[in-house]
């Protein structure tokens, strides 16, 4: 039996819309990279960029657990004394809230070319509007996906 590789006109990319209100950060972004790289095809392999296009909207409505507000994000400048930090609290009420979100996947996906190549099929809007209409997405209801897999007591 032989392993099966996928090849360049065997991959098939979906549009994929996903709601982020009141979803809890990590869990969108587990699920979005997860889509992002194709590991929910059966056809999936690791070297090629198999996954789906997705749409995340609602990015400034998502739900941190814990202190997670008020953690700093530290990035420097490049010049001497250049540390600066902001808290996702001031991320999300600032002007570009759908930044939180892609940091977020962006650390779930492995490094290296494919993953950066992989990140451009992310598209992040901060409100429920966006410009892919004509693409005529799939809605995926992260919600749902979440009670199922969650445990109850």
């Amino acid at each position: 039996m032989k392993t099966y590789t996928a090849k360049p006109g065997d991959i098939d990319k979906k549009w994929i819309l996903i709601d982020a209100e009141g979803v809890v950060l990590g869990r969108l972004a587990s699920i979005v990279a997860t889509r992002l790289r194709g590991k929910h095809k059966p056809s999936f392999t690791p070297h090629m960029d198999m996954g789906d296009n997705v749409i995340v909207v609602n990015a400034d409505k998502i739900q941190l657990t814990g202190n997670k507000r008020q953690k700093p994000n530290y990035w420097h400048t490049g010049h001497p004394g250049g540390i600066k930090s902001r808290t996702n609290e001031e991320i999300l009420e600032g002007a570009h809230p759908e930044r939180v979100v892609m940091q977020a996947v962006k650390r779930m996906l492995p490094g290296g070319p494919l993953s950066r190549k992989q990140m451009t099929n992310l598209r992040v809007y901060a409100s429920a509007d966006h410009p892919h209409e004509a693409q005529s997405p799939e809605v995926l209801d992260v919600k749902s996906m979440n009670k199922k897999n969650t445990r109850s007591a």
